[in-house]
């Protein structure tokens, strides 16, 4: 039996204060009360996913996930590189937590399964279910993001595709080092980066060597960073000799014996610790090749382009996180006479990281819409995915890192202690920047696209022209941006680039979000009526509706 505390004062016992003016724990709630959310989710044609998205909101939200989150974080995944007997294994071994979250990820369709669905906006609901989901933790997003961007690389060998993609496009988690056509389940990763090149890959180093076997090789070489290597496939880049190709490599071999992919170390990360990141080593490693010798960029660069939309969700689910967790402190704490959450500057600050939420995840359903559409012909929609993707992934992820530091700060010293939640998704957010190409390389990597695939320039401003006059704020930028196309150059990339972005997100907001949104993201974003920190609103942003809509319902 536990004494209250004044049966503690009464005996002289250590009681010395009552806890008050705390926020209560935030679960359980529902990750998808998000009404920006919703609406890109109907308006992008997946709303036949609602039901099941709201859901799984209430799964990420709950208390068991959550848990799940913070397990899987605290216990990081182990190498074990030889058995008891000294024979090499190579095995990664995780907590309970992760192979729950994992097991919930692939079962609610956020790995290849889209890919099999024929119905309009697939792919769009599972990006709306990665918003949701990503509530819970960020790491195990990666497996599951690599196997749905693996698929379109992997359709350019037919004959690897018909054996693989059913079991890539399962909805059962199976995490059993196995043959993989003897699985009810396969999860692949990639492996491009080495030590001397970064995202320079076509300096990398690793050896190709063709065998009798047609279209067999063996690798030798090093890769620097391979995240999850845990799963059954792998797609990687190395010199053959007709140049740099891509080439499948499985974990276990057709006849049951294990392919050498020898992990040196785990990678002793900043954040996304619950993700296990490895430098392997090839040597004689079976690999078949995936689309013509000399193509290996060309044949990868589909998986890439999946994987930045991804960072941009993710992104834009640490995002919607941080602010909820923001929120709901401000809305339970008082000082100064009053709860944070009515306290003038404070509710400046939660509107003004609102505008950036909702901003983000409009984008990032607009772009996961022009991907459903551009899967299934529609050349428009596959000029602006080129161009927009690579903007959304340059800019939304770098505003990941100063939104997270911005949320934590409104919960104070109780933000900053691990508890909390929030130093690991602060820790978190800068990753999304540097994967799949920093800034630097989307920055140039848009610049690349306006000189060489037709129409991406026309597709950007076609979709800026369904705003026009709508907002001179937005018509100004618009036409500021055109001029400055003109002198574009790898010095003014970054620049451009940001432009571009801003532009493109407050030409959604001002077609989608209620004007008080939309006015205030024009003024501050496009207008100049900002500061240089968030919470340096004008005076006359409706606070009260823009807070209204970002928050979830009280709970």
């Amino acid at each position: 039996m536990v004494a209250t505390p004044d049966e503690l004062r009464a005996y002289g016992g250590p009681a010395t204060h009552d806890v008050i003016n705390q926020a209560p724990p935030l679960t359980p709630y529902d990750a998808s009360d998000d009404t920006p959310l919703l609406e890109g989710l109907r308006r992008e044609g997946a709303g036949w996913a609602e039901e099941e998205l709201r859901r799984l909101g209430r799964q990420a939200g709950s208390a068991q996930a959550q848990e799940w989150a913070d397990l899987a974080n605290r216990h990081e995944p182990e190498l074990r590189t030889h058995d008891r007997y000294g024979n090499r294994v190579d095995e990664v071994e995780f907590h309970p937590s992760w192979h729950h979250l994992m097991r919930t990820a692939v079962a609610e369709g956020l790995a290849a399964s889209p890919w099999a669905d024929a119905r309009p906006g697939a792919h769009v609901a599972r990006t709306a279910g990665g918003l949701v989901w990503g509530h819970t933790e960020a790491g195990h997003g990666c497996p599951t993001s690599m196997t749905y961007a693996v698929v379109p690389a992997l359709r350019r060998q037919p004959e690897l595709a018909k054996v693989y993609e059913p079991l890539l496009t399962s909805r059962e988690y199976d995490p059993r080092l196995r043959v993989p056509a003897e699985k009810c389940g396969l999860l692949a990763g990639m492996g491009m980066t080495e030590k001397q090149g970064g995202s320079d890959v076509r300096t990398n180093t690793t050896a190709a060597s063709p065998t009798a076997e047609p279209g067999v090789y063996t690798l030798r070489g090093h890769k620097w960073f391979t995240s999850a290597p845990m799963c059954d496939l792998f797609l990687v880049l190395a010199q053959a000799p007709g140049g740099l190709s891509c080439f499948l490599v499985p974990r276990v071999l057709p006849d049951g014996t294990r392919n050498t992919f020898r992990i040196q170390r785990l990678k002793d990360k900043l954040g996304n610790r619950s993700n296990a990141s490895s430098e392997p080593e090839f040597d004689g490693t079976v690999a078949w090749l995936v689309g013509p010798e000399g193509q290996g960029v060309k044949t990868i660069i589909e998986m890439v382009n999946c994987t930045r939309l991804d960072c941009v969700m993710m992104s834009a689910a640490l995002m919607r996180k941080s602010l909820v967790e923001a929120g709901h402190h401000a809305r339970h704490r008082s000082a100064f006479g009053a709860r944070l959450v009515d306290q003038p500057l404070m509710r400046k600050v939660l509107a003004d990281l609102a505008l950036e939420s909702e901003a983000a995840t409009t984008l990032t359903l607009r772009l996961a819409g022009a991907a459903d559409r551009a899967i299934r012909g529609d050349e428009g929609e596959a000029a602006f995915r080129r161009i927009a993707t690579a903007v959304g992934k340059y800019w939304v992820t770098k505003r990941g890192p100063a939104f997270t530091a911005e949320a934590l700060e409104c919960l104070g010293g109780n933000g900053y202690v691990e508890d909390s939640g929030m130093p690991r998704h602060y820790r978190e957010a800068p990753l999304l920047s540097i994967w799949e190409g920093s800034g630097n390389v989307n920055a140039l990597d848009v610049l690349r696209a306006l000189s060489r695939a037709p129409g991406t320039s026309e597709a950007l401003f076609g979709e800026f022209a369904l705003a026009r006059g709508a907002d001179a704020r937005l018509d100004a930028a618009v036409a500021r941006l055109r001029d400055r196309l003109s002198g574009a150059s790898p010095t003014t990339a970054r620049r451009l680039v940001e432009d571009m972005a801003l532009t493109l997100q407050a030409s959604l907001l001002v077609r989608y979000a209620p004007p008080a949104v939309a006015d205030a993201f024009c003024a501050t974003r496009l207008g100049g009526d900002w500061g240089h920190a968030f919470g340096t609103l004008p005076d006359a942003a409706d606070l009260d509706t823009i807070v209204a809509r970002a928050l979830p319902a009280r709970h």
